[in-house]
């Protein structure tokens, strides 16, 4: 017989559908379970609520994966709940049409609270942001094994995380990085030697809307990283682009990306700040100005601080604008609100002396999905625009 699990019970009324429930309103359990393991979940009154990880280290105390008392959360849960996200992106968005990069789990938005999981040809980067994703990993690689047979793994968690969840996680090592292809357009997706995965299929959609607007155009590409959006616009026809990062290593990866795709753009090895400032200086114009920074914080005490720098850097970024140029500005800093963003953008255009004319806004493309009821998946915001004087 399987044993009974342990049962955690809330010291408050819960009247939420979010998976997320904070230690305060949980009542401290005796003896207290491992960070991660699966428990039941009943009410101040003791009715039965759902199934999951239970962390008495963590702020997040539950995370609920399922709400049906009759399922149990175990190897063939993980199996069901990661084959359908893989159903997901290949037989409704039909992703494998389109590119062999995409996100094959999304966390909160395929059920799996604290599983990020993305795919870059026959490798797999599995990323564990919860102690509960971490302890059963095995059933994890198992599920993803039986959907992409002989694949490789690269695994990693940040270190913020595992101090959070209190887990302990060296990664991966010696990963060697794969080579995709994106609407034609072949990139290295390298985890071991570049931020985060190695390549962000989050971009994918805007990427390639952004490129057809780049034709004969010169093109600016600031906080670059691996290269996305230069490498786009000089396959797309870019009469010159620039690609500026402070990080020599990612630009080492944008080069060899540019080499993949017989395209010469320019990289440069640069803080953005000074950069700018003496671009300007100069009388620098470019018809095309990306703007891609990496996360600003994880706080929210932060946000004020982080909403500053965006102010500062896009305020730049619109001084080299050619009049009638377009600017592509992102954040993925999910503390920052969408409508915070848009207000960021309108001071800068302020402070720039500039007029802007938003023509798009977006995000991560729909291998992202975020349920209504969980808006902490939903991360990435992208406005493009048009600089009109």
């Amino acid at each position: 017989m399987t044993e009974p699990l342990p049962t955690i019970r809330l010291r408050n009324a819960w009247r939420s559908n979010h998976p997320w429930i904070f230690q305060k309103l949980v009542d401290k359990p005796v003896p207290r379970p491992k960070p991660g393991s699966i428990v039941d979940i009943v009410g101040q009154d003791g009715v039965w609520i759902g199934r999951g990880f239970y962390n008495g280290h963590s702020r997040i105390a539950l995370r609920i994966l399922e709400t049906d008392p009759d399922v149990a959360v175990d190897e063939a849960w993980f199996a069901a709940k990661i084959a359908a996200a893989v159903q997901l992106r290949r037989e409704v968005l039909d992703l494998d049409a389109v590119s062999s990069a995409w996100r094959v789990v999304h966390s909160e938005g395929d059920g799996l609270s604290g599983l990020v999981v993305d795919r870059y040809d026959d490798l797999l980067v599995v990323e564990f942001f919860s102690a509960g994703m971490f302890r059963h990993r095995e059933w994890i690689y198992a599920a993803l094994r039986a959907q992409f047979p002989g694949c490789r793994f690269h695994s990693a968690a940040d270190e913020h995380v595992q101090k959070q969840e209190s887990f302990d996680f060296h990664g991966t090592s010696g990963t060697e990085a794969a080579t995709i292809t994106e609407h034609g357009i072949r990139f290295s997706a390298d985890p071991a030697g570049a931020h985060k995965t190695g390549f962000f299929a989050d971009q994918r959609d805007n990427r390639e809307w952004l490129s057809h607007r780049c034709r004969d155009k010169r093109v600016l590409d600031l906080c670059c990283n691996t290269g996305g959006f230069g490498v786009y616009a000089a396959v797309r026809g870019a009469s010159e682009v620039v690609g500026i990062d402070i990080d020599e290593a990612v630009l080492e990866i944008a080069r060899g990306n540019a080499r993949l795709n017989h395209v010469r753009p320019r990289f440069v090895q640069a803080d953005i700040f000074p950069w700018l400032r003496d671009a300007a200086a100069n009388g620098e114009q470019f018809d095309v100005v990306v703007l891609d920074p990496a996360k600003m914080t994880r706080d929210r005490e932060q946000v004020i601080n982080a909403l500053k720098k965006y102010l500062d850097m896009n305020k730049l970024a619109l001084g080299v604008v050619k009049p009638g140029g377009l600017l592509a500005t992102f954040s993925c800093t999910g503390l920052v609100s969408e409508e915070q963003f848009l207000d960021m953008l309108r001071r800068a255009a302020f402070y720039a002396g500039r007029t802007v004319q938003v023509l798009k806004v977006s995000g991560a493309g729909p291998d992202h999905p975020f349920l209504a009821h969980v808006q902490e998946s939903r991360y990435l915001k992208a406005v493009f625009c048009r600089v009109l004087d």
